[in-house]
């Protein structure tokens, strides 16, 4: 199965790295570190991906072959709790706000991305006092907004700020936009695209 969107890879060979590569990667980024795969097409169905470097301002966009991947994990691979109550970053908030979501039952899969996935993925200490939990969930059926009633109540307690994306066979939207204004952009392959059902996914009259 090819990876998705958020998903962490790793690489055997870095010389598959193609793109327009900024001169801090050679610098900042080893094999040993993790991609993030983004939502992006290419004709010739390589895998877009996403490079970490020191500091938020350090993002490179790249493409490879999906041959040269030999490790992938999954945000919802990162959110099971006896790892998370082992993780070296279990003080931090973002970790204790995942585990009291990890501490119940939910009727979809989710997972953690962002900072804090990448950091219970590498033990790489990008975490701080201020950062956010980045979540989300996997929707591949269309569900009512009441029916993230209860998540969207525990995910307002949490000890730290958190954004949940909802992923759809056509795109991942950001929940709290979605409950707030009843529309929401969904992010696509072929670029943002603004929606009332995003399972439905119909571009709306003001985008045509």
């Amino acid at each position: 199965m090819l990876p998705r969107p958020h998903d962490l890879i790793w690489l055997n060979d870095p010389q598959a790295l193609t793109g327009d590569l900024p001169e801090w990667v050679a610098q900042q980024w080893r094999p040993a570190l993790p991609l993030v795969v983004r939502r992006d097409r290419h004709p010739a169905g390589l895998i877009a991906v996403g490079i970490r470097g020191m500091g938020r301002e350090r993002r490179a966009a790249a493409w490879l072959p999906a041959e040269a991947i030999v490790r992938c994990v999954t945000p919802e691979s990162l959110v099971d709790l006896a790892q998370l109550l082992r993780s070296a970053f279990v003080s931090q908030q973002p970790v204790q706000a995942a585990i009291l979501l990890a501490q119940q039952s939910w009727p979809w899969p989710w997972g953690v991305t962002g900072s804090c996935g990448y950091a219970l993925a590498t033990d790489v200490p990008v975490l701080h006092s201020a950062s956010d939990l980045d979540l989300l969930i996997r929707a591949p059926q269309p569900l009512p907004p009441a029916a993230f009633q209860r998540w969207q109540q525990q995910v307002s307690r949490l000890p730290c700020r958190a954004d949940t994306q909802v992923e759809t066979p056509n795109g991942a939207f950001a929940l709290n936009e979605w409950l707030r204004d009843g529309r929401a952009l969904l992010k696509t392959n072929r670029g943002p695209r603004l929606v009332s059902n995003p399972w439905q996914a119909k571009m709306e009259e003001s985008d045509r």
